[in-house]
C-alpha cells in the first residue's frame, strides 16, 4: 500500500531561492495551501540543517504547537520533516536548464506511529490539496500568474 501522496510543479525560480524559504521556518506561512501554519515561535534557528527542531504556531479549529524536526537534507534539493506522530513533509527540487525549478512536495505518513489512521481518514485527501495549494503559492510568491 502507497502511503505518500504528492505533486510536481514547475516553479519560476532557481533550486537555491526555492530552498532558502524551505529553511526558513519564518517564512512557512507563505507556502501553506493548508491554511493551519500562524507563523513560527521565537527561539528557531535563522536555517534549517539536518536534525533542526523548529516549532510553528497552527490552528486546525483550536490553536495549537507543533515541534518538527528535520530528518532529511541535501543542500538545495531535499529538505524533510516531521513531528512526534512520525509522518513527513518532503520537498524535493530538480532544477531545470532554463532557471527554474521542478517541486515536489509530499505527505508520507509511511513512517507515522500509527498508518492506518491515515489509511481510513480523509487526511491525505485533504493533505493532497493543501500540496496542490502551497506549490500554487510557491509559484505566485516567485512571479508565476
Amino acid at each position: 500500500m502507497t502511503r505518500q501522496v504528492s505533486l510536481t510543479r514547475r516553479i519560476p525560480a532557481s533550486a537555491p531561492e526555492i530552498f532558502a524559504l524551505l529553511t526558513d521556518p519564518d517564512k512557512h506561512p507563505i507556502l501553506d495551501g493548508s491554511g493551519t501554519v500562524r507563523g513560527a515561535r521565537g527561539g528557531n534557528p535563522e536555517r534549517l540543517v539536518l536534525g533542526s527542531r523548529f516549532a510553528m504556531d497552527m490552528k486546525l479549529g483550536a490553536k495549537y504547537r507543533i515541534t518538527n524536526k528535520v530528518v532529511e537534507f541535501e543542500q538545495d534539493r531535499l529538505i524533510a520533516w516531521r513531528h512526534f506522530y512520525g509522518h513527513r513533509w518532503r520537498w524535493e527540487l530538480a532544477p531545470a536548464d532554463d532557471g527554474t525549478t521542478d517541486v515536489t512536495e509530499t505527505f508520507d505518513w509511511a513512517p507515522a506511529r500509527i498508518p492506518f489512521v491515515f489509511d481510513r481518514s480523509p487526511i491525505p485527501r485533504k493533505n493532497e490539496a493543501a500540496i496542490r495549494k502551497s506549490l500554487e503559492r510557491l509559484a505566485e510568491h516567485f512571479g508565476e500568474r
